[in-house]
């Protein structure tokens, strides 16, 4: 019985030593990082900086919030700026490359595209402000001495239909003319047809269209009065007639301009006035107008620069149709100058520092290092990359700010291992 007991005694203190084996191996799995928690983390109390990750192979500088990528932890943890848990900074990492966690892009919503090869139209884009086209411009002139006797149109810009009703005339030396002309047209002698000839010449001397005179051939009576009509359609742009006034052969009585066209004068940069051409296709859009593009050609290229803006203008000729375009307005105008075969980003992956342009390159296994390209003409939304890039690769269009400040920092840092990190959640 004795010998029962002692063995009792052994295998209870057997059981003891093997718990405390299990328990230590168990807590240097935990300090190597073997173990994590619930939420996939390794534990945060003893995984630190220098460790090898299990999940990568690869040894952690240290930890950062993404967000604030100045500041940086010797253990892992939640962020204490972001609903986030920070991210790993690895020591195999390259100056400039950045290496994010699937789930830590997804936090981001990092997006990336392929670059492409594609046919791309080169643009110019620029303001303009719409005018009269002085093409379409007729003027109503008195042909005679006349006195206006009664006006329809009585104030500039009104528009008016083409042979509608301008001002009524009272011509005095067509009374003589006309008298003369039907009085010999009831002779009834063969040898008067040479008079009523020069009758008839005599009053086209006075200022009378065939129409009026075929009128007083037809009606046998004086037509002392003649009607100005609009020979276009469009609005007056000058009124130099008041109703009892006294004018003379040549006076220029209305100014009619057309609105079936209109131009615009487009202020384009004069670095770009080399890629112009009269005849390029022109799309252009008012903000004022909830409308359909409007449609033209460049008409010419003004030989004027402006000092202060260094634009030069670019003419251009709209159809409008529905007169929705009124001269004064402001309109967008782009203008096609041909299409070319060109490598192609997304323009929201590019980004401007001011001296340098980047994009963010995907390398795979989430893997990011940005790359200075060169860039060419953007249209609808695509930039050409002249240099840097290859068709197929995959660029980062959102989040891109992020990776590339980061990115930026540990270049310019050497990777900042020598200087000291501190604990998360401020341990």
């Amino acid at each position: 019985m004795k010998q029962d007991m002692n063995r009792k005694r052994l295998l209870g203190t057997a059981s003891l030593i093997a718990a405390a084996v299990v328990a230590a191996g168990g807590y240097g799995l935990y300090r190597l990082g073997l173990v994590r928690g619930a939420d996939g983390q390794a534990g945060a109390a003893t995984f630190r900086a220098g460790d090898i990750d299990p999940a990568t192979g690869k040894r952690v500088l240290y930890w950062h919030d993404p967000m604030v990528p100045g500041r940086r932890f010797e253990r892992p943890g939640k962020s204490p700026y972001m609903d986030m848990q920070l991210v790993p900074v690895y020591a195999e990492a390259d100056a400039g490359t950045v290496i994010v966690s699937p789930r830590i892009q997804q936090s981001l919503g990092i997006r990336t595209l392929e670059v492409a090869r594609e046919t791309i139209t080169q643009r110019v884009e620029a303001a303009g402000n719409v005018a009269f086209d002085e093409r379409d411009q007729v003027i109503v002139q008195a042909r005679a001495p006349a006195f206006v006797e009664r006006l329809h149109v009585t104030a500039t810009l009104d528009r008016v239909a083409a042979g509608q009703a301008l001002a009524d005339l009272y011509v005095p030396d067509w009374v003589a003319a006309q008298e003369e002309y039907l009085a010999l047209s009831r002779v009834r002698e063969t040898n008067v047809a040479t008079l009523v000839d020069g009758a008839r010449q005599r009053m086209r001397q006075a200022g009378m269209s065939e129409e009026q005179i075929r009128r007083v051939a037809t009606t046998g009576a004086v037509q002392p009065r003649i009607t100005l009509t609009s020979p276009i359609a469009g609005v007056i742009v000058e009124l130099a007639a008041r109703e009892g006034m006294a004018v003379m052969p040549g006076t220029t009585l209305f100014r009619i301009n057309g609105l079936a066209s209109v131009w615009v004068d487009a202020a384009v940069p004069e670095t770009l006035v080399a890629l112009l051409r009269p005849g390029a296709t022109v799309e252009a859009r008012a903000p004022a107008l909830s409308t359909t593009p409007f449609t033209g050609t460049v008409q010419a290229i003004l030989p004027e620069v402006d000092p202060v803006t260094r634009t030069i203008k670019a003419r251009v000729e709209l159809a409008n149709p529905d007169y929705a375009l009124v001269p004064g307005m402001f309109v967008d105008v782009a203008l096609d100058i041909g299409a070319a075969e060109a490598l192609t980003v997304p323009t929201e992956a590019v980004i401007r520092t001011g001296t340098r342009t980047v994009v963010v390159l995907a390398e795979g296994n989430g893997v990011f290092r940005p790359v200075d390209v060169e860039i060419g003409i953007e249209s609808r939304g695509r930039t050409e990359i002249k240099r840097g890039l290859e068709a197929g690769q995959r660029v980062v269009v959102s989040g891109q700010f992020l990776i590339d400040s980061e990115a930026s920092l540990r270049a310019t840092s050497t990777r900042m291992q020598d200087q000291p990190a501190e604990p998360a959640d401020g341990r």
